[in-house]
Order: C-alpha cells, then structure tokens, then sequence
C-alpha cells in the first residue's frame, strides 16, 4: 500500500578552475508541490564519494525537512587532486548519496553522479606563467576567439573554411587537439607544403595542424577566391583549407593558440572550438 509519493527536482552543479587543485560538487533539492501523503513528512541528508585520482577535501549536507515544497536544500563537497606531478593526469568521478526518512518506514535513498573532472599538471609553462595544476571538464569544448578587427585575414579564412563545411565553429563538431608531431608535420606538408611566395604573407590552413582534423585525417585541399592557393573551393568535414594572410596575422594565431592551450588546459584529443568575432 502507497502511503506517500516524494516528487522532487534535482539541479547538480560542478566547478572547477584551470589554475586550481580544487573542485566542487553542489547538489540542490527541492520538493514539488504534487507530493503528497507520509513521504512529505521525510527529512534528507546526503554523503558525498568520490572515484580515481582526487580526495574529498569536505562536505556538508545536513539533516533537512523535504517540505515545505519549492524551498531548495542543498549539499556542497569539495574535492583536491592527487594528479599533481609533473605531466600527471587523472579523472574524478563524485557523488551524492542521499538518504530519506521518515519515522515507522525504512530508510530510502539515492545516488546523483556528477560530470568527470579531469586534473592535470600536464601542460607545461607558457612565457612568464607558470607550471601549475588545475582542473577542467573534459568534455566541455572551450572556445579560442580570434577577433576580426585585429587578425582580419586570419578570421576571413576561418570564416570561410568554417562556412564551407569543416568543423570547428559548433561543440557539436568541434576541433581536437594534437600534440603528436609528426600529425602536425603532416598536416602542414599537405596543407602549406608547397605556398607561393607573396612578401607580406604566410600560408595558414584550417583545421589547424595541432589538430586532428587536418589533412592527415584524410581529404583534400580547398581554397577560396583571393587565397592565392591553387586548390578547388571544396565542401563538407573532411579535409582542410590553405590561404595566404597576413604575415602578421599568422604569428599572431601561434601566440593565441599557445595561450589558449595553456590556459584552458587543452590536452591531446581534447575537444575546442574556433569562434570568429
């Protein structure tokens, strides 16, 4: 027999940050008015674990009423990194457990997993910045910006590469990142192997060849009007682009890219996208 029905809405919560060993998981629970019957006299309380290379650094989620309804409860834990040494890194996996009770019943409960974290100490030093341990959603595909106004002929490029069908403008077709050398090696050769020689300028091809998405991934070349590249204008994913740009232009997406991999600790086969403003 049915004595009570407990309707609740679940909101979970993670952050982290890129220069930072620590990060936290929050739970929010409220109640909805439908519920009805003993299950609205229960109180709640939860306990939080953790799974791979972190430790739970503290929590609280103490015992609370479920009603009355609408009125959020909640429980935050936070956890630390053991991927600290250099080039380490690791996955966190976290939960709360939460406990429901009501006087005469048996004790019900729940498990609300989180998103994997991933924390690392893998991506070196950039300039005057430090080696430092920091931690980040994984799959979360963060954006590099490349501004219209600064680089134009970089972002002309982008725009249309990304116009005429290869990944990189969407999370849902994102780019990945390389950092094996001789994919890049190759994606330069059969990208801006063989450029005309235009003082001022420089070939860049998109994807970029610190992806693995270029034209070692399989393809062919394209190319679009005032590019100076002898190559079809090409469609869809597969493949990659060459232009001729700025030469200025060219150092300047080099010094992005290095600060944006370093920043938003952007690992091999880490997902990101390239955003033109």
């Amino acid at each position: 027999m049915t004595t009570g029905v407990l309707y609740q809405d679940a909101f979970l919560l993670t952050y982290s940050n890129q220069n930072s060993d620590f990060f936290a998981y929050q739970v929010g629970l409220a109640s909805v008015g439908s519920s009805w019957g003993d299950a609205t006299r229960a109180t709640m309380t939860g306990t939080t674990r953790a799974d791979g290379l972190c430790v739970t650094a503290g929590s609280s989620f103490p015992v609370q009423a479920v009603y009355p309804p609408r009125t959020m409860r909640i429980g935050e834990s936070g956890y630390t990194t053991t991927a600290t040494a250099p080039g380490a890194s690791g996955i966190c996996t976290t939960w709360w457990d939460v406990t429901y009770t009501v006087a005469g019943y048996t004790p019900a409960s729940i498990s609300l997993g989180m998103n994997d974290i991933r924390c690392d100490n893998a991506v070196g030093g950039y300039l005057q910045n430090p080696v430092r341990v920091g931690c980040v959603v994984p799959w979360y595909p963060a954006p590099v910006y490349y501004d219209s106004s600064r680089n134009p002929t970089l972002a002309d490029h982008v725009r249309q590469a990304q116009a005429s069908g290869l990944p990189g403008g969407t999370v849902t077709a994102p780019l990945y990142r390389s950092t094996d050398a001789a994919v890049e090696r190759t994606n330069r050769r059969l990208a801006c192997g063989n450029p005309p020689s235009i003082p001022g300028k420089n070939c860049d091809e998109y994807p970029l060849a610190t992806t693995y998405n270029g034209l070692s991934a399989g393809g062919s070349l394209r190319s679009f009007p005032g590019c100076n590249i002898s190559a079809p204008s090409g469609s869809g994913p597969l493949g990659a682009s060459a232009c001729m740009i700025a030469e200025g232009d060219n150092h300047a997406q080099g010094g992005i890219m290095s600060g944006f991999y370093y920043w938003e600790r952007v690992l091999d086969w880490d997902p990101f996208v390239v955003t033109v403003l």
